[in-house]
């Protein structure tokens, strides 16, 4: 695919653009390695230094991750994410009360706000998390588990809200399957039945109270397993 201009700057950023563009949409998923510079340079239709100019940029902006000897791999679906991983790194309680903060907000205005449809795609999603629980399919849930919580906040209709949340989606995938892997030691599963009840029975202070309640669990144990190892 060929690019139609003549100017390096333009060309660069058109390579950033087309990358970018391959990343956001899950093309290139998190973590996957990315075609090797020659396979992009015949694939653009540019040089090597273009192609170079915009791994750059986009690892810089925190898309891209180059190692070297190994090659260049996804590391999140845009500048927030990339954002939001280089600062919460692997520290799990920040993450936790990121998500706090953003998920119990999403769900009172999800349950003030949701339409019907809303509602069923709701119950589908967490019906098949709960499926691949039952099933031992812990990546699985673990994906549907982090996109029931995305597509609550979505149910809000705030769409600062939902690009905001949208931005923290590989924190929160992270962090639940941390304490997924904690639970699974534990045989203890954290339950949404009750939340999803709260947005559909569009009480706010409800769905409010079960979005955070199971959050405060979590660092609640986290602070005493700290307390612990000191």
């Amino acid at each position: 695919m060929p690019l139609a201009t003549t100017r390096r700057a333009g060309l660069v950023e058109q390579v950033i653009e087309q990358m970018r563009a391959l990343v956001t949409s899950g093309e290139w998923p998190v973590g996957q390695r990315i075609p090797p510079e020659p396979e992009l340079v015949t694939a653009l239709g540019v040089g090597r230094n273009t192609v170079r100019e915009a791994v750059r940029a986009l690892a810089h902006a925190g898309l891209l991750e180059v190692r070297q000897g190994d090659g260049t791999f996804v590391r999140a679906t845009s500048e927030l994410s990339g954002a939001v991983r280089r600062l919460c790194g692997s520290e799990l309680r920040d993450v936790l009360e990121v998500r706090r903060a953003l998920e119990v907000e999403g769900a009172r205005q999800a349950a003030e706000r949701r339409s019907a449809e809303d509602l069923r795609e709701l119950e589908r999603i967490l019906a098949d998390r709960d499926a691949a629980l039952e099933a031992g399919e812990w990546d699985r849930m673990v994906q549907r588990d982090t996109d029931f919580h995305l597509f609550l906040v979505e149910c809000s209709h705030n769409r600062v809200l939902t690009e905001l949340y949208r931005g923290f989606t590989e924190a929160v995938r992270s962090s639940v399957a941390t304490t997924v892997n904690t639970a699974l030691r534990d045989e203890e599963h954290v339950s949404h039945a009750e939340l999803l009840d709260a947005v559909r029975e569009q009480d706010a202070d409800k769905a409010a109270r079960e979005a955070g309640g199971f959050l405060e669990e979590l660092l609640a144990n986290l602070h005493v397993k700290d307390k612990k190892e000191r």
